[in-house]
Formats: structure tokens, C-alpha cells, sequence
């Protein structure tokens, strides 16, 4: 576990990885830029793949496409590895990281390598269907024994997941992990990322939602992924309007992981 800890600490101190990771931000907020634009295209009858996938069909389908899904794969996987060696690296011997923390660095690392696979699927000219691949999801799990429980459970921590970003944008949270300039340029930073965590947040709540309909009706196909929840958004009073806010709200997050690729603390 030592040497593991020592390897990870290592690489971490390394200019090209620090730089790759930051690279990985960047990225990332590319994809957030599309998916909010995805969903925008929604409220005038396109959106079809307002998620994770579409986003990548949509980049593979620009100038250079291909080589910028394997820039994203590779900024992604690195930005994973960073948050797994934060869980297990403890810079200050004095200060224990707390289990939720370490929890939280872990999940964080699975959803960038998750990205980092999409990515990966549409440069080797593959594709995936995030909704399809949720409803098989529920299937499977309404089909075992206690699945309903289980599928609540998924409901329960993927609902937890987007309060925990809205909590977050609310309390600036996230300026503890960013060296931001004193000025009106850092200012609007925290804007974009108060506005961006807590329109990411609605639309991984509702997710969250759309799995406990699908535990409680037992039918797997009432689950859904992004595309599902924006989808879900776009059906209430006043829809258009709410989704012209996540949609709006989650580029603002996009462009906040520019600023935050040039100020993360790493």
C-alpha cells in the first residue's frame, strides 16, 4: 500500500500528468457545453440524445472530431487517476481524509472513466445508448430477487448525487479546490460555477427520480438516463423555460471547467 501510495504521488508530482489532467478539465467542458446545447435543441424538437453519447456523436461529427474524442478519452482517464490518487494520498499526516471523502474522490473517478469509455467507443466509430443501456439497467435488477429494493437504493444515490451538486453550487464549496484572481474575472468564475453545479444537479436528481418511478411501477422502461430526464423536464408547465435554464446552466458549467482546468489546485 505504501509503494501504491508512493507510485500515485509520484505521477501526480509529474508536469506532463498535472498538465494532461488539467487538459482533462478542459475537455470536459466541452462535452458539458454540447450536452446543455442538446438540451436547448430539445425545446425545438431535436435533442434526441441530449446526453453523454449524443454529445460525442456530435463532437466525432466536427472538424478534427475524431482526434478531439481521443483527447477527451485521455484528459478524462488522467482526471480519474488524479481523484483515485487523492483518495489514497494523504499530503498532511495530521489531517486524516474522511471516508466520505474518499468516497466521494472514488465516484468522482468513476464517472470521468465513464465519459472517458464514451469517448473512447465513438473514436473507434462505435456508439452507445445511455437510455437503453438504463432500462436494461432496471430490467436486470427488477429481475433478482429484492431488485425493486436495489433499484430504489440506485434511485436513492444517484438523486443523493444531484442535491450533493446543488448543495454545492449554493455553498461555493467548490472554491476551496480553486486559486482564483481577486477580481471581477474570478467573481464571474464562481457565478458560472454556482449557476453550473445547480443546473447539473437538477438534471442528475431527476435521473435520480426517473429510477424510483421505474422501482415503484416496476416497469424498467419509466428509467432513463440524461437524454430521459431532459426529456422529463421539457413535458412539465413551463418546460421550454426550464429547460432554456439546465440547458443554459449546464454551458455555464462548461465553460466553468475552462477556468477551473487554469485554477484547479493540483
Amino acid at each position: 500500500m505504501t509503494n501504491a501510495k508512493s507510485a500515485a504521488r509520484a505521477v501526480q508530482d509529474s508536469t506532463v500528468f498535472r498538465t494532461i489532467a488539467r487538459i482533462g478539465y478542459a475537455v470536459l467542458g466541452i462535452v458539458h457545453i454540447v450536452i446543455g446545447a442538446l438540451a436547448i435543441s430539445i425545446t425545438f424538437g431535436g435533442g434526441e440524445n441530449a446526453d453523454q453519447g449524443g454529445a460525442m456523436a456530435q463532437i466525432r461529427e466536427a472538424p478534427l472530431g475524431v482526434l478531439l474524442l481521443w483527447v477527451i478519452a485521455l484528459g478524462l482517464a488522467a482526471l480519474a487517476f488524479w481523484q483515485i490518487a487523492e483518495a489514497v494520498i494523504e499530503r498532511d499526516p495530521d489531517a486524516k481524509k474522511k471516508w466520505g471523502h474518499r468516497v466521494k474522490y472514488v465516484g468522482t473517478a468513476v464517472a470521468y472513466l465513464a465519459i472517458a469509455v464514451t469517448a473512447l467507443v465513438y473514436a473507434l466509430g462505435g456508439r452507445s445508448d445511455s437510455s437503453q443501456s438504463t432500462t436494461t439497467l432496471s430490467a436486470q435488477l427488477l429481475s433478482t430477487p429484492g431488485g425493486v429494493a436495489l433499484l430504489i437504493l440506485v434511485a436513492l444515490v444517484v438523486l443523493a448525487i444531484g442535491v450533493a451538486f446543488i448543495v454545492r453550487g449554493f455553498a461555493r464549496s467548490f472554491e476551496k479546490k480553486l486559486d482564483l484572481p481577486p477580481d471581477p474575472a474570478g467573481k464571474g468564475i464562481v457565478a458560472f460555477g454556482v449557476v453550473g453545479y445547480v443546473a447539473k444537479g437538477i438534471a442528475v436528481a431527476v435521473t435520480g427520480i426517473l429510477f424510483g418511478v421505474a422501482a415503484f411501477t416496476q416497469d424498467p422502461e419509466a428509467a432513463g438516463g440524461l437524454d430521459a430526464a431532459l426529456h422529463t423536464l421539457a413535458a412539465l408547465p413551463l418546460g421550454a423555460v426550464i429547460l432554456w435554464v439546465v440547458g443554459g446552466g449546464l454551458v455555464l458549467y462548461g465553460l466553468f471547467c475552462f477556468a477551473r482546468a487554469r485554477y484547479a489546485r493540483m
